[in-house]
């Protein structure tokens, strides 16, 4: 189907569903503030698709084309209100949570909120670690808490920054989210941005950002987790370990794609000749062969 629309806490959500109208719903979340027609996100659905899913792309706030949303205890877990919600108005009942990078993180998030609308959890590339979540602050908050409070809500208006992360983009492709950041306002803005930020200070009681370690005892579904490349040092192979170690009864396996396939597509982007998200359409085999069993 084309792109649809639904409003879900006073924010429009950008969606899609691909595949057959009868196949079991698998909902695939990508990284970064990247949206779901980011470079290979729409080839991992297609992949699926082919294999019987329905699945649902979404734009999740602050990506995309959905508005901007500012609440929650940390943007994951905002991110995971706004889906157990999108689910509700769109009448699906439990799906398969599937994610990669902060898409991970989100779907880590959404299962322990939502337990009930969750039949089964496939990670990959999920982040961790001092350099990792450390990165993912500057990625994320301490521009936006500089320019806030410099040149204020105008000022982030006009930030950009890396690919997918600018708020700038953001207002380009929605323009309604320039009037919602003025509505949120300098103070509210650098109230959450500072909120938020907490989840990206390294605690040694936390293997993934904003997450404690001991939440993870609440998910009880079955969970694949595709293990971190060895040179893969945004999502590290220690990380995968550690959230296979917490959640009872997951499966740890072994990449689909190269050791370095992180490293790859980061070099092939910054040289124009490809996406991030590039490799993942090589985990639909692996993908389809634990949703099925």
């Amino acid at each position: 189907m084309a792109d649809a629309e639904v409003e879900v806490n006073g924010g429009v959500v950008v969606y899609e569903l691909i595949g057959p109208s009868d196949g079991e719903v698998v909902v695939i979340t990508p990284g970064g503030r990247f949206g779901k027609d980011y470079g290979g996100v729409h080839e991992l659905a297609d992949g699926l698709a082919a294999g019987g899913k329905r699945v649902l792309l979404w734009d999740r706030p602050n990506c995309g084309r959905s508005d901007i949303q500012l609440f929650g205890r940390s943007e994951s877990h905002m991110r995971a209100e706004t889906l157990g919600l999108l689910l509700d108005e769109l009448g699906i009942d439990r799906v398969v949570a599937a994610g990669g990078s902060g898409g991970a993180r989100d779907m880590i998030v959404f299962t322990m909120l939502y337990p009930e609308k969750v039949r089964k959890l496939a990670t990959w590339s999920i982040v961790g670690g001092t350099y990792s979540t450390m990165s993912l602050a500057g990625v994320y908050i301490l521009n936006e808490l500089r320019v806030i409070r410099s040149q204020g809500v105008e000022g982030i208006i006009k930030l950009g920054g890396a690919s997918g992360f600018g708020w700038a983009g953001l207002c380009e492709a929605n323009p309604r989210n320039a009037d919602r950041l003025r509505a949120i306002g300098d103070e509210e803005f650098e109230r959450v941005m500072t909120r938020w930020l907490d989840a990206f200070i390294p605690k040694p009681n936390e293997a993934i950002p904003g997450v404690p370690d001991f939440e993870f005892a609440q998910i009880a579904v079955p969970t694949l987790i595709i293990r971190g490349g060895e040179k893969d040092y945004d999502h590290p192979k220690r990380t995968s370990l550690e959230v296979h170690a917490l959640i009872k009864g997951s499966r740890l396996v072994e990449p689909p794609w190269p050791e370095d396939a992180w490293e790859q597509a980061v070099r092939a982007t910054t040289e124009g000749r490809g996406s991030l998200f590039d490799p993942w359409a090589q985990a639909v085999p692996t993908l389809l062969e634990f949703i099925d069993e």
